[in-house]
């Protein structure tokens, strides 16, 4: 594998070599920086909620109870 080039480029300058491309290929990294922002969001939302302190246990027993209020309010 090649190592990558690296160059430095203002803003504006990038933003002319994109304008050069054809509409397909503008298109293609449009959808390449969309997918590159949501995943760095999820990351960052993933990593906010990860946590060690709740056991399977806990949850499970935190649905059983949603579950039951929620079936048992719809018998009434």
């Amino acid at each position: 594998m090649k190592p990558a080039l690296q160059i430095n480029l203002s803003f504006q300058q990038i933003l002319a070599v994109v304008r050069q491309l054809p509409a397909e290929q503008k298109r293609k990294l449009s959808k390449a920086l969309e997918k590159d922002i949501i995943d760095s969001k999820l990351s960052r939302l993933l990593k906010t909620f990860k946590t060690n302190k709740i056991t399977e246990d806990e949850i499970l027993n935190e649905v059983d109870f949603v579950r039951g209020k929620l079936y048992g309010s719809k018998k009434d």
